[in-house]
């Protein structure tokens, strides 16, 4: 396999999971694109496949940050949609605030995973 379609593979993995974390999370379109710094136009074509995110750019790297959110989460509530979009849409007095709100911005979303990631350890 040559480099390039190894990182064309990555980019694609990277994107089908953005994707489907965004989904799970209960996140709209318009709360990705804050979420990872992408126009709402550029996200829409990420959820068709038409568009990848580059794992080494600012977008990528929120994106995995957001997938590891979700996997963090997901493993806490036993794959449970119903109480990981419960968490997300509550207030969480820890955090100082909404979860789905805070992640919205690239502090809130490192603070919100290392908080889960916190939870997890403990659990």
């Amino acid at each position: 396999m040559t480099q390039a379609v190894a990182v064309q593979r990555s980019h694609g993995v990277l994107s089908k999971a953005t994707w489907r974390a965004a989904r799970q999370l209960g996140l709209s379109g318009a709360a990705l694109s804050k979420v990872i710094g992408l126009s709402e136009a550029t996200v829409s074509r990420l959820g068709r496949g038409e568009w990848d995110v580059a794992p080494q750019s600012k977008e990528g790297q929120l994106a995995a940050l957001l997938v590891r959110l979700f996997r963090s989460l997901d493993a806490i509530v036993g794959n449970d949609a119903a109480k990981v979009a419960a968490w997300m849409g509550s207030y969480n007095q820890a955090l100082n605030g909404v979860p789905r709100e805070l992640i919205e911005s690239p502090q809130g979303l490192v603070m919100t995973l290392q908080y889960v990631d916190a939870m997890r350890a403990t659990s």
